[in-house]
């Protein structure tokens, strides 16, 4: 079952896997906060849509390339975020459900 708000999103983190019914870019996101930067990327990169763009420039800003997450954000159509990562994961989870 997909969540649907941040908080259930959170107690799938206690899973071994997302679940195979979730799209792409939930799953990216889910990966990405179990501490998998490397699996979370590799669903990002194959993601050709603006939220493919927005997530894998989130990745790029988390892993410290701002130049990369630049270049990602404005793919996305988004701004350079002034709020912290923990805040664009959640901002990013809602858009998903």
């Amino acid at each position: 079952m997909t969540p649907r708000t941040f908080d259930e999103f959170e107690v799938t983190l206690e899973q071994d896997q997302p679940a195979k019914e979730w799209s792409e870019p939930l799953k990216s996101l889910w990966f990405d906060a179990k501490g998998d930067w490397e699996a979370s990327h590799d669903i990002a990169q194959d993601l050709h849509s603006q939220m493919g763009s927005w997530i894998h420039a989130y990745l790029h800003r988390k892993e410290g390339d701002k130049w990369n997450a630049g270049y990602w954000y404005n793919r996305a159509n988004k701004p350079f975020p002034e709020y912290s990562l923990e805040e664009e994961l959640k901002v990013l989870v809602e858009a998903n459900l």
